[in-house]
């Protein structure tokens, strides 16, 4: 069986705490891998190794970080199909998700190759007689990060690149259900040049989530994961005095005006809610179809949802793979047939699916609920999983009363022909992130990823300009200097006399 150790100080650490955890082939449900479990020791081992490294990189040059940067992105672009291969084989998606997942977060690594324009300060020159003021960014030191299993390449990526070319170590700490990934993304850092220490990676349960909130040398802590523990990591490490970015969970609307292009609504909606399971937190999971478009809409949608082929990650024909786990398979599964008692009308159930040669993967097929009530289970919670929620509303207005009522605040759309609907929504709709006749609004490199309300804890988006802000600290220097002119007698510094 295939062993996965910490990576820490530059090489592999094998782990110590006798802990270990399964991991899983979600196509066939057989264990194929164990991972370590750090302890709070093994923790205190890489922030230390981070520390150390600190001392050097703190201070090193621009050049240098971005030249290490410049030969990473390289690396994973020619490893791109390794990393997306470890990624199927442990979360089960689709090699073309796994792909693009990798595609993603060679944004942000490019985004840190540039990191020299966005660490620019500024300067006030004769702000008083003889006065300049300037203001820089400087680094924080050990930062870490915990992140999700549903992108195991991709939100790391979101987070050490720009961490690390701000002149701060890291501690990662991936999920403990897809952790070879994020071993790759450090031995692929360590070949480009990093130097030992700047990047680490110890696996772990809660035991090293919390012991990593705790450390008084960790000074920063980026998450991306639930909105329960969101909360908690941004409770815990603001007690202990630590800078924190915490992105939760999400219930992603998709609001289909009557003049909206329906098949491309249709197509949105489909791709939106079931690609990659609907395991990501940009995932559309209620659709709010307005006025007399619903039976239509929902007919579009049956029809495209019916075609999708499941099957195993690795098969170039699936289109859709596996849940990641057994259990989250049947909790998915709890909700669609708790929404028919609920009221909902069950279009697609998708719960008893199998794929033949499979059978004892975490396979579900495609869910498809209609008159979805706003007090029912399946439209409350985060799901995270291949179910879409059909709601309707009598006018424009109701729609956005309806979304900016949920709790969450992640990413929504609008599919419509009216460009002065499209503007008022984007104005009065109360999320983070908006798309017009773009299902899954996520931003560029250069620009910031984050939601409201309960989609987010702490002030800082993740990545672009929000990333480097939450990653460095501002400093202000107030400098006067006497003129020349007015050295002391005797002193020649080959000026002329003024006087």
């Amino acid at each position: 069986m295939k062993t996965v150790n910490h990576w820490i100080g530059g090489k592999t650490v094998e782990g110590a705490s006798g802990n270990w955890g399964p991991v899983t082939d979600p196509a066939t449900g057989a264990v194929t891998t164990q991972v370590a479990l750090a302890s709070v020791e093994e923790v205190d081992t890489a922030v230390a190794a981070a520390q150390a490294a600190y001392e050097t990189w703190g201070t090193s040059s621009l050049a240098q970080r971005t030249s290490i940067l410049f030969r990473y992105r390289a690396l994973l672009d020619a490893h791109r199909d390794d990393i997306a291969a470890l990624i199927t084989a442990e979360h089960g998606k689709v090699h073309s998700d796994a792909l693009g997942e990798v595609a993603r977060g060679l944004e942000i690594v490019e985004l840190a190759c540039g990191i020299t324009t966005q660490l620019k300060g500024e300067l006030s020159t004769q702000v008083s007689s003889r006065v300049d003021v300037s203001s820089i960014r400087q680094s924080l030191g050990v930062v870490a990060g915990i992140t999700p299993f549903n992108f195991p390449a991709m939100v790391p990526m979101w987070m050490f690149p720009l961490a690390i070319a701000c002149g701060n170590t890291f501690v990662l700490k991936p999920s403990e259900k897809d952790p070879s990934a994020a071993n790759l993304l450090a031995q692929l850092a360590s070949e480009a040049g990093l130097p030992d220490g700047v990047l680490n990676v110890v696996h772990g349960d809660k035991v090293a989530v919390d012991a990593l909130l705790a450390h008084p040398d960790v000074t920063a802590i980026s998450f991306v994961g639930s909105t329960p523990i969101a909360r908690y990591i941004h409770t815990t490490a603001s007690a202990n005095h630590k800078r924190v970015q915490a992105l939760g969970g999400a219930k992603n609307h998709m609001l289909v005006l009557p003049d909206a292009d329906l098949d491309a609504a249709a197509d949105a909606a489909v791709s939106a809610a079931y690609g990659s399971a609907g395991e990501r937190c940009m995932a559309i999971s209620a659709v709010v179809a307005v006025s007399s478009i619903a039976d239509e809409l929902v007919q579009k949608i049956r029809e495209r949802a019916e075609k999708i082929k499941i099957g195993p990650g690795n098969d170039p024909e699936s289109e859709m793979g596996p849940l990641i786990t057994a259990a989250h398979r049947d909790k998915v599964a709890s909700y669609v047939t708790g929404a028919a008692a609920q009221g909902a009308e069950v279009v697609l159930d998708g719960t008893g699916h199998t794929v033949d040669g499979f059978e004892d993967g975490h396979w579900i097929g495609l869910s498809l609920l209609d008159r979805v009530s706003t007090d029912s289970d399946a439209y409350r919670d985060e799901i995270f999983g291949p179910v879409l929620c059909v709601l309707r509303a009598e006018t424009y207005e109701e729609g956005v009363a309806l979304i900016n009522a949920s709790p969450f605040g992640n990413g929504t759309a609008i599919f419509t022909r009216d460009g002065g609907a499209a503007r008022r929504f984007q104005l009065e709709i109360q999320a983070g992130m908006v798309g017009v006749n773009v299902p899954i609004p996520v931003p560029v490199g250069y620009h910031s990823f984050g939601g409201w309300k309960d989609s987010l804890f702490g002030d800082h988006h993740i990545y672009g300009n929000d990333g480097v802000h939450f990653y460095t600290r501002g400093k202000v220097v107030t400098t006067r200097w006497p003129d020349p002119s007015d050295a002391p007698t005797g002193v020649d510094l080959g000026f002329p006399r003024n006087h």
